[in-house]
């Protein structure tokens, strides 16, 4: 029997999505490149933070599947495109996963189905890329054989607040026509749905809402950065700042951006704006100062080291919390890689403690993990706090032995050193 819905790439919006369209009674169904994914699954394992086994179990049970074969596309009413976006080498927009699975789709598109793209890339991308795949690879005319619509993800991972189901839900079409089938798609599983003008719109608006914040770390580092050789107490600059009702959004500095999006989604703004003859200079400065963060904390790190053993050789330095974001199992982009880096070329041997990740390399290097907290902290020569794990109690990260670097402004104690 055809599936309601097929959802192409089963990673961290994926899954949840098909969790959702699940728990709403659509037969789906996901596929998946990965051998790997397409297995746990079938063995009722996740392999993505917020979806948890006993979950995949329950999906199982309601007749879900994961599967490599492209034929499971055959008849379905809706496929939703949630393949991974990131950079080249280079540093540019890699659309190439987008492109495989738009084939994939055209190779079996058929009259009155909706083709949903909720990967994230400049605006353009649905009308000018996958369309055409569509179109070319099918011999079908979109907004009128078929509907195509793009809808930006919101997953915030770790976030048991805003879900799927509540989260307001940006919404648009290659037409009217498409628009109003993505409407009638997402309507049953989410509760709020936020029409746009057209594709690019909601192309774009997904862009702004993540290099909004990647702006705004970036003032806030930077006036860290300004408060170190200054003297001033960035911490309390912030709570006190925090304090106005209005016209205030609080953002917090640390050792840098991670994850799948933030670090990412401002570069395909800059690379399309730059294509189009446009510079985005507010991007470019806020790059060049987000750069600079795992540096400044490595450049503190050495001198707490020298200052304890007088001299960063053969120093222990212990990193706390290596994954890009607190209490999540992720960590693409994490600024702990360069930061062990630059550790490990100034001779220092470096460990981490973190309950979420097994084995963390950097340069093709695997790190020791420290299983227990306190006996790692009290053989070190300095900890670094990276993340603020909900593990990492105030109380004792300030009662640690070894020097403390604290990159998030958690701990208050003597041997404390405050970003």
């Amino acid at each position: 029997m055809a599936a309601d819905l097929v959802v192409i790439g089963l990673g961290h919006v994926g899954l949840p999505l098909s969790r959702a369209a699940v728990s709403a009674g659509l037969a789906t169904v996901g596929h998946d490149v990965s051998g790997t994914v397409v297995s746990g699954l079938a063995a009722g394992r996740s392999h993505v933070g917020g979806v948890l086994d006993a979950e995949v179990a329950v999906m199982l049970d309601a007749g879900f599947h994961a599967t490599t074969d492209p034929a499971v596309l055959d008849g379905a009413q809706t496929v939703v495109i949630c393949v991974p976006t990131g950079l080249t080498p280079e540093g540019l927009p890699d659309l190439s996963a987008v492109e495989d699975a738009a084939r994939a789709v055209a190779a079996r598109l058929r009259p009155g189905m909706l083709v949903v793209l909720e990967s994230t890339s400049y605006p353009g991308t649905t009308e000018d890329v996958v369309r055409p795949l569509l179109e070319h690879g099918s011999g079908l005319q979109a907004g009128e054989d078929f509907h195509l619509a793009y809808s930006p993800q919101r997953i915030d991972p770790g976030n048991e607040t805003w879900t799927i189901r509540n989260t307001p839900k940006v919404v648009s079409g290659c037409s009217a026509l498409c628009a109003k089938y993505a409407v009638a798609f997402y309507s049953r599983f989410v509760d709020h749905l936020v029409v746009a003008r057209g594709t690019r719109e909601a192309e774009m608006a997904k862009l702004l809402e993540n290099t909004y914040r990647y702006v705004n770390m970036a003032l806030v580092d930077e006036v860290a950065l300004f408060c170190h050789e200054t003297g001033i107490d960035i911490w309390d600059v912030l709570h006190c700042a925090a304090s106005k009702p209005f016209g205030f959004a609080p953002f917090r500095p640390g050792p840098g951006v991670g994850g799948h999006c933030v670090p990412v989604d401002p570069r395909y703004l800059a690379a399309r704006a730059e294509s189009l003859g446009f510079a985005f200079r507010t991007l470019a400065a806020a790059h060049e100062v987000l750069g600079r963060m795992p540096n400044h904390v490595v450049d503190r790190a050495l001198a707490l080291l020298t200052e304890v053993r007088g001299r960063p050789e053969g120093a222990r330095a212990l990193l706390l919390g290596i994954t890009y974001k607190a209490d999540v199992a992720d960590v693409r982009e994490t600024p702990a890689h360069p930061v062990a880096a630059g550790l490990l070329a100034a001779g220092a041997e470096v460990s981490y403690h973190d309950p979420y990740i097994a084995e963390f390399t950097v340069g093709g290097r695997s790190l020791p993990r420290a299983e227990h907290l306190q006996e790692a902290m009290a053989q070190a020569d300095v900890a670094i706090l990276l993340q603020d794990h909900a593990c990492y109690a105030r109380e004792a990260l300030g009662q640690a032995r070894c020097a403390l670097l604290d990159t998030r402004g958690k701990a208050v104690g003597s041997r404390v050193t405050l970003l």
